[in-house]
This record gives C-alpha cells, structure tokens and sequence, in this order.
C-alpha cells in the first residue's frame, strides 16, 4: 500500500488512517524513524516501564539468585559491602 502525505512546518508527518490502524499507531504512540538506503522508515515502536531498585531489592535479588553456598557466600559479602545486613533482607537461600 502506498499513500502520500505532506510535512508540516515542524517536521510532523501524517501518517494515513489506514496504516494508522493496520498497525496499531495511535495518538501518543511511539514510533521508530530510521534512515535507509529506500528513504526514512518510521515503524512502530515497543517502549518498557524501567524498574530502578532499590538499594535492598537489588540485596534480595543477589542473595536470591545464588546458585550454591560459595555463591551464596560472594552475595553475602556484597550485600554487607552495600552496607546491608543479609539477615534483614527477605530472600530465598541456595
């Protein structure tokens, strides 16, 4: 499918209600413009919330995450270098 569209005067495209829909882009939707060698490509894209943890859930995912007792150990021991207690934080051991 091919359709025209104009640019306005800050570089805003319109993208046709038909590929609109056919593609899932909404009012809001994120999209990718990216050169090629045909000419500009815009797609859609896929944005994820960022989980930023916290000094005590990073500590649980450490010590939760160890694989063995010398692993579990080397977390122990990063968890105290973070200055945590291991014992405070609520975790599943090896």
């Amino acid at each position: 499918m091919v359709k025209t569209s104009t640019v306005g005067k800050r570089g805003t495209v319109v993208i046709p209600a038909e590929l609109r829909r056919r593609y899932g882009i909404g009012e809001g939707s994120v999209v990718i413009a990216e050169a090629t060698p045909e000419g500009v490509l815009i797609r859609p894209a896929v944005t994820l919330p960022v989980e930023v943890y916290t000094p005590e859930r990073r500590a649980a995912l450490l010590l939760s995450n160890a694989l063995d007792d010398a692993d579990y150990q080397q977390a122990v021991r990063l968890v105290r270098g973070m200055g945590l207690d291991p014992d405070a934080i609520e975790h599943h051991r090896p």
